[in-house]
């Protein structure tokens, strides 16, 4: 797999589920932005992900994929949201527990209002495990949450040392 150079880290939140820091059962999943307008997702599942024995779920493979391409629209417009309206998964292979898994999304067609994307989860080799497609609302975080105080706690930049130059 072609690595590829990390133009900008997104923010992880406290308690989402893919990218939550301080939620036990979070994926930890960290988001960068590279070259080509892309979304790559770094994630690796746990016992706690598990759908069949060693394989994880395939909800939560949807929410990775769904999360990585309605991040990619901040690529293009930083305090932009995209909020689901639509998600089509197609599972390929099982996607193995404990090992680090890659999810690259994209903007496919950019509206005023509405976008479309799609993405493919990959298994440590390259191969594709998962393919997404999806339709999304483009809003602003005023127009989500009641309290925007209380969103700025919980979305943070993450502070890391060393946040890989390539991905």
């Amino acid at each position: 797999m072609k690595k590829q150079k990390v133009t900008a880290k997104q923010n992880n939140s406290k308690s989402c589920i893919v990218c939550g820091l301080e939620n036990d059962f979070s994926l930890f999943t960290r988001f960068y932005e590279i070259e080509g307008k892309e979304l790559v997702a770094l994630a690796k599942g746990r016992d706690e992900h598990q759908g069949y024995p060693g394989r994880m779920h395939g909800g939560l493979i949807s929410a990775l994929l769904d999360e990585t391409i309605g991040r990619a629209i901040m690529i293009e417009d930083p305090n932009a949201w995209g909020v689901t309206v639509e998600l089509n998964v197609r599972f390929r292979q099982p996607v193995p527990l404990g090992e680090e898994l890659r999810v690259v999304g994209r903007i496919d067609k950019l509206g005023r209002k509405i976008f479309s994307g799609s993405g493919e989860l990959l298994l440590p080799d390259g191969t594709p495990a998962a393919k997404a497609t999806g339709k999304y609302v483009r809003l602003s975080i005023d127009s989500i949450v009641d309290d925007a105080d209380a969103f700025a706690e919980e979305w943070f930049q993450e502070k890391r040392d060393q946040e890989p130059e390539v991905v």
